[in-house]
């Protein structure tokens, strides 16, 4: 056998120890890193190309994902910010944020960190608003209805029928939903208000605030019960003699 054909053996076999040992190690590359990225939208996909998170700015701000499709949402183009999205591909919360300067010069601002039932909305919200000189940030714990009984969509739908409806009609139908829990009911509100007070509210399963504490922004503390129309019924003053 000549010279040539002993390197060329040795180099095949050389090659063949190589790809050997990449095949054990999974024949895995490097992750590309980064320093600093300027991007106007970061998509991150399952390996079978499942949408579980977006990350964008206004201009490409997605819609609602939906059951591993995308639904229109024409109503978010004034937001940037994160979506989170489940195993089933449908939006399940998020993280929305924008700040300017109104017409008037004073702040117009928001932000809203959510996170939502399956196939429905959020039931738990941290939010901040500030328009107007008024600023006002709050938790809110909401009681959402069964997204395998009556999805988020399928509300929307049902509610748009119902606004046809003549506004008697449009009462009982609300009130129907609202009684088989097809509605969302604020639980529990904590928060600031716009005139600078704190208040803490706990409401029934229908939504109907029924206890709240509250220290106004001059200190004045007090405790408030309430029936089920909303009305005042008994009111503690911690200050009172």
């Amino acid at each position: 056998m000549s010279r040539f054909s002993n390197q060329l053996l040795a180099h095949a076999a050389s090659a063949s120890a190589v790809l050997a040992l990449v095949f054990l190690m999974g024949a895995k590359s490097p992750p590309t890193r980064f320093d600093e990225i300027d991007v106007g939208r970061i998509n991150v996909r399952e390996p079978d190309g499942t949408l579980r998170m977006v990350i964008s700015n206004r201009a490409k701000f997605p819609g609602s994902p939906w059951k591993g499709g995308m639904l229109e949402r024409p109503d978010r183009t004034s937001f940037a910010g994160m979506l989170f999205v489940n195993d089933e591909g449908t939006e399940n919360g998020g993280l929305i944020q924008k700040g300017t300067i109104g017409a008037d010069g004073k702040p117009v601002a928001g932000l809203s960190l959510t996170f939502d039932r399956f196939r429905q909305d959020q039931v738990i919200q941290l939010l901040h608003r500030e328009e107007a000189g008024r600023a006002s940030s709050m938790l809110a714990i909401n009681d959402e209805a069964d997204g395998m009984q009556i999805d988020v969509n399928q509300r929307a739908a049902r509610m748009a029928e119902i606004d046809k409806l003549a506004p008697a009609a449009q009462e009982a139908e609300f009130a129907r939903m609202r009684a088989s829990g097809q509605l969302p009911a604020n639980r529990v509100m904590l928060g600031t208000t716009g005139d600078k007070a704190a208040a803490l509210s706990l409401a029934d399963a229908q939504g109907r605030p029924r206890l709240m504490l509250l220290v106004t922004a001059d200190g004045k503390p007090s405790v408030q019960l309430l029936d089920e129309s909303g009305a005042v019924r008994k009111t503690v003053d911690l200050e009172a003699k």
